[in-house]
């Protein structure tokens, strides 16, 4: 499989099951099993750099398990080739979008202007709540 011009996953890598979905079907569902589930071994992967593994691990959320893998279930369609192909398609996507390093943030000052208006707004605000006080009876 291969993501990029640099990157090739090699097919030891990749193990796919197929089970019963869930969801409609009828009595397709309780006898085809339509649903695929793709096992990626991103951890021991020599073919991702460890800061895209990193980055993939975040990414993946709960899909990563505790042996460091990535794990797609689909059950979209009634086809299991089809959901063969979305599998394929997410994967190859998520390590796309994982590859792409992040910009790095440059903090920046608030501007003169934007403290002054942060700084009123609160002084209004303030006086605000300032006349919310208890009334004095004897005036």
């Amino acid at each position: 499989m291969t993501i990029n011009d640099r990157i090739t996953i090699a097919d030891w890598e990749l193990t796919e099951n197929s089970t019963r979905a869930s969801g409609p079907g009828g009595q397709n569902v309780n006898k085809v099993s339509t649903a695929v589930e793709l096992r990626f071994e991103a951890e021991r992967s020599p073919h991702l750099p460890d800061p895209v593994k990193r980055r993939l691990r975040r990414l993946a959320g709960r899909r990563w398990t505790t042996d460091g893998a990535l794990v797609i279930f689909v059950q979209d369609t009634r086809s299991q080739a089809r959901n063969h192909e979305i599998a394929w398609d997410r994967l190859a996507d998520l390590i796309r979008t994982a590859t792409v390093t992040p910009k790095r943030r440059i903090t920046t000052k608030p501007t003169y202007g934007s403290v002054k208006r942060r700084l009123k707004g609160k002084k209004v605000r303030g006086e605000v709540k300032a006349l919310r006080g208890a009334v004095d009876p004897d005036t």
